[in-house]
């Protein structure tokens, strides 16, 4: 089972691939807290808006990063902030993954890890439907994993998801990059997809 000091030790010792900051275009949080039985990370449901190409999706909280905010960073404790009312300003700053580009869209975003003392109640904005707290361990489960055919504009593609919460959405795309970054940094990587 991982703790938060075997996550903070491996995220201190990452060195993290970074993209100039002309190509930063969003800014996320992943947020965690530990429990008697282990880590839990925060996963939200994005609500559904037409001109939102992750509407209905799985995510961490953040967006795009604006003019006015004086860092990638900045922008994903202001964009955490706002969706879902979590004061990051307040969270022990573990470390950034990878910085990661879209498959499909041309997008560039950057995660930064934060670490809490205990589970917060949140407030949900209108960008945000649900959230939960999810064990690490659930992650590692072979059974979760597959792989799904999503629509692009050109054709359709196959995409590693994982099946996490009943009556959910799979878990997919680049949140689904950004966790199997997390993994592979804290030399836990997930399984092989089916």
């Amino acid at each position: 089972m991982l703790s938060l000091p075997q996550i903070r030790q491996h995220l201190a010792a990452h060195a993290p691939t970074r993209y100039a900051e002309s190509h930063r275009f969003a800014a996320v949080a992943m947020v965690l807290h530990a429990t008697y039985a282990g880590v839990e990370m925060l996963i939200i449901r994005r609500a559904r808006h037409n001109d939102d190409p992750w509407s209905g999706d799985l995510a961490f909280p953040g967006g795009k990063i604006d003019a006015g905010d004086a860092s990638p960073r900045a922008a994903a404790e202001r964009e955490t902030l706002e969706e879902i009312g979590l004061d990051l300003q307040q969270a022990e700053y573990l470390g950034q993954l990878d910085d990661l580009t879209g498959a499909r869209l041309p997008v560039c975003v950057s995660a930064f890890v934060y670490a809490l003392e205990s589970a917060p109640s949140l407030l949900f904005n209108n960008e945000v439907t649900d959230s939960w707290w999810l064990p690490l361990e659930i992650f590692h489960e072979p059974h979760r994993h597959s792989q799904r055919t999503f629509p692009t504009r050109s054709h359709n593609s196959l995409h590693p998801v994982i099946d996490l919460i009943a009556d959910a959405p799979v878990l997919w795309g680049i949140t689904f990059r950004l966790i199997e970054n997390f993994f592979a940094i804290i030399d836990t990587p997930l399984p092989n997809q089916k």
